[in-house]
Parts: C-alpha cells; structure tokens; sequence
C-alpha cells in the first residue's frame, strides 16, 4: 500500500500503517510516494502503484484522483473526494474516509453532539469537503465557509444544501461569521511543520465560545489551537482524524479490525522523533 500527494515528506503515515502491519501479522509494506498535480495523470497508471494493492491520496489530489478510479463508493460520491482506493479484481474503486475519521475522533474526544452547532470552516479543498458533509448529514443548523477562492467556497455550499443551511463567506465577512459559531474547523494547511508560526485567520477573531478544531496533526498543537487555548476555548487535535481515518481506510483494505491504539502510539512517537 501506500501514499500520493504533493508535498508527502511531512507525511507519518508509513510509521503509522506499518506499525498496524506488524502488529496484525501482515506481509505488507506501505510507500508514500511524491506524485505532482501536472504528473498525476501519468504517475497512477505506471509503477509502482499499478502494482499497490490500495493507497491513501492526500493534498492536492483528492478530487482529481474521481477521474482515475474506476468506480466511486457513496461515500466519495456524496463528498466529491477520495482519499482512499482499494484496488479489487484490478479495479480501483475510490472512497472517503476522512468524514467518518473525523466525526469519531470529535465526538470521543470532546464529547460534542455536533446535531444544532453553527459551523465555520476554513477552506474547501477535499478535506474540508469531506468534514462538512459528514457534519451536515449528522445536523449541524449551519455551515459557513471561509476560503480565498470564493467560486470553490460556492460550490461547496451548493453541495450542502441538501442536507442543511450552508454558505459560502466573504474574507471581508469572516469575523462577523465567526462571532456566530461554536465550532471553527481549519482544514488548511496554514500552520503545519515547518510554517509553524503561521495563522490562518486573525488571532482577534478567535473567541472563548468557539470550539476550536484543527486537522493539521503535526505539529500536535498548532499555534491557532495554542492561540484558542488561550483565550480558554474547548480546543481539538488532527491527529485522532488522521489515526481514525488512516484505521478506517486498513479495513477497507484488509477486512480487518484496525489496532487503533498501535497506530496513534506508532504515530505520536514518530512526531516526537522527527521534531527532536
């Protein structure tokens, strides 16, 4: 199995999937490989994923990869992205494990009921895809989405409307929509290692009703979750969505029951490893 996207070195997927291997008694091994945006066209249909038996897809692939699998499960389908592909009969078949991965880790970790929040989230790239439609299925009363590219926060808002009251916000309008939220997801990529000292809206929009949640797990705590600590806001990692989606994408793959607890140890350490 393995890993495209671009960038993937900052990527502690392989320690984690190798270390769930180990412990399931599995022969397998698990590459994360650089594949740009201009090549992926090109890189999937060559080795070595030809050869993988499954992969994870990351940033910036998760919507163009729908082109380049051969059938779509409803859960990638409903979400317009895919970050997992399990290859069956010499078929690749895409799914969407980040909106179930992502639910299960804010519910056991904070012990919110997400029904009736007010949702603000940052960006609107796949991830953020996958993280609102989960939420609007389970019935948050709004969502609102914040992103630099307005017409992509637009569609996304289309997206959701089936299933609850969605918007896409103005950068200009960004404070006020905040103000009104209890939950602020960033599914950005502004604050990961090594931009470390970046945040992605102003430090003053950040207010102590809001729940707080980044999907960047590395570092563990970013400085908007650091910020949003500090003005004693509830606050939640990225790295419990990355170890329950990374689980879910396992059984998919293997059918088998995914070591949860191996996988967030083999991830944790190797986080301490590489910023020490």
């Amino acid at each position: 199995m393995g890993l495209i996207g671009d960038p993937v070195g900052h990527s502690r997927s392989p320690q984690m999937m190798r270390a769930a291997f180990a412990h399931m008694g599995l022969d397998a091994s698990y590459e994360a490989i650089t594949v740009s945006k201009e090549a992926l066209y090109l890189d999937l249909g060559q080795d070595p994923v030809g050869d993988w038996d499954g992969f994870n897809v990351t940033i910036p692939h998760k919507i163009g990869i729908m082109d380049l699998v051969d059938d779509l499960d409803e859960s990638a389908r409903t979400i317009g992205a895919v970050n997992t592909v399990v290859v069956r009969d010499r078929k690749r078949i895409g799914y969407n494990t980040d909106g179930v991965g992502y639910l299960r880790s804010l519910e056991q970790e904070t012990g919110i009921s997400v029904d009736g929040q007010s949702v603000v989230i940052l960006g609107a790239g796949g991830a953020a895809r996958a993280v609102a439609t989960i939420l609007a299925k389970e019935g948050v009363s709004q969502i609102q989405i914040l992103n630099r590219t307005h017409s992509r926060a637009e569609e996304l808002a289309s997206r959701l409307g089936r299933w609850t009251t969605a918007k896409a916000c103005s950068l200009e309008d960004g404070k006020k929509a905040i103000s009104q939220a209890t939950l602020l997801i960033n599914t950005t990529s502004i604050g990961m290692y090594p931009n470390v000292d970046q945040l992605p809206i102003p430090e003053e929009w950040i207010s102590p009703h809001l729940l707080v949640s980044d999907l960047i797990y590395n570092p563990k705590e970013t400085l908007l979750i650091q910020k949003a600590r500090q003005k004693g806001c509830e606050v939640h990692y990225g790295l419990g969505m990355l170890v329950h989606q990374a689980a879910y994408a396992l059984e998919l793959w293997t059918g088998q029951k995914a070591p949860v607890d191996v996988m967030r140890s083999a991830l944790e350490e190797s986080l301490i490893v590489q910023n020490t």
